[in-house]
């Protein structure tokens, strides 16, 4: 006979790991499921850090939930001791024929972010080593940062053990079973059966097509660290960013204990289908020329040797916003995915949405945003 729970979830990763620690913390009797061991480098947590932001394109839901999910991180450190937010601020820039960040100030304002627009020359001034021309213009949030992405993982385990949750790791699900009062989960060696199951699988969503057909594209995303000639960069000084235009959208933080500035491409991409091997870094000439191209553009002083590099995966919806929804058939199976490459900072939030979903509270925000029908219309 399948080993009951109350809630299983299937995908331990960032959501999947603070679902499971709210729900153990609520009482109910929790069982995390994971085709490997988080934290780990086969999903997209790892490869440190991750950006927190507040003001945030998409308007106010996005504002309030990146609001709440930094109180939730901060509770987070505190239970455990972990040092998992760092308050660098966040630089945005962009060409203005490319972005402007005024639509954002008014979501921002109504809840209290502060951000400052600055012209080119006003960043330059501010941050030696930037060199911007004339045709960009940013967003300063200094009270933005970053997250320590695979120590965050780690907490809500550590913290989701703690308050009850069982963790099965290294098991893969082969299929699921649902119907109007149970899901049965099915690994290579077990079945599991609960009342109400939460699906969280990140770039693994195709490998539970026969359960549900998601419009979540994987992609293989590459960065790198590169070597700095200046302390203008260090943490402490420099503050994380994204840079974008007609070369494309990146994003970055700073040389961390002299690892060097780490940038990412956020457009573009490899696609690639779970189950296949992940393509190493320098597989492609682009992986490195873009990102060392990038930095020569805005801060040619921190675009030395290549010092560490990493692959990781995205998971794209069509316009970028998430899944956070009931299955179209199974109202007691909760999905969440395609959080796009930017849904790591809302990992604390989405954790406490999915809870308050399963017990069927008000979660205090606008989830329409993030309904699976979006695509059909």
């Amino acid at each position: 006979m399948p080993k009951s729970y109350d809630v299983i979830v299937v995908g331990a990763g960032s959501m999947g790991m603070s679902a499971g620690y709210e729900l153990a913390s609520r009482g109910a009797k929790t069982l995390l499921i994971d085709a490997f061991d988080p934290p780990h480098n086969m999903g997209s947590h790892h490869g440190e850090p991750r950006l927190i932001r507040h003001a945030y394109h998409g308007g106010d839901t996005y504002v309030k939930m990146a609001l709440r999910a930094d109180e939730r991180w901060l509770a987070l450190e505190k239970a455990t001791g972990l040092k998992l937010l760092e308050r660098s601020g966040v630089l945005n820039m962009a060409e203005t024929s490319f972005y402007n960040y005024e639509g954002r100030l008014d979501a921002a304002a109504a809840n209290g972010v502060h951000v400052e627009l600055l012209r080119a020359a006003e960043i330059n001034r501010r941050f030696p080593g930037i060199q911007l021309p004339d045709s960009f213009q940013g967003m300063y949030e200094p009270n933005a940062g970053y997250l320590y992405s695979e120590q965050c993982v780690a907490a809500y385990k550590q913290q989701a053990i703690a308050a009850g949750a069982d963790l099965l790791v290294n098991s893969f699900v082969t299929h699921i079973e649902a119907n109007p009062s149970s899901a049965t989960v099915h690994t290579e060696t077990a079945a599991y059966t609960a009342p109400q199951i939460i699906v969280t699988v990140g770039a693994w969503f195709k490998m539970l097509s026969a359960h549900v057909s998601l419009p979540i594209r994987a992609v293989r995303k590459v960065v790198g660290w590169f070597e700095t000639s200046s302390p203008a960069f260090d943490a402490g000084v420099f503050p994380g960013f994204t840079w974008g235009g007609a070369a494309g959208g990146y994003y970055g933080f700073p040389s961390i204990g002299g690892a060097g500035i780490k940038i990412g491409r956020h457009d573009t991409g490899v696609e690639w289908t779970p189950g296949e091997p992940l393509a190493p870094f320098g597989t492609y000439p682009e992986d490195e020329e873009d990102l060392r191209g990038a930095l020569d553009a805005f801060v040619p002083g921190a675009a030395g040797k290549l010092l560490q590099s990493a692959v990781c995966k995205y998971e794209f919806t069509p316009d970028e916003d998430f899944i956070i929804d009931t299955h179209p058939e199974h109202a007691n199976v909760l999905l969440a995915g395609g959080f796009s490459g930017h849904g790591f900072k809302f990992a604390s939030v989405v954790g406490e949405i999915l809870a308050d979903k399963l017990e069927k509270k008000n979660t205090g925000y606008d989830l329409g945003l993030f309904e699976i029908s979006r695509f059909a219309k």
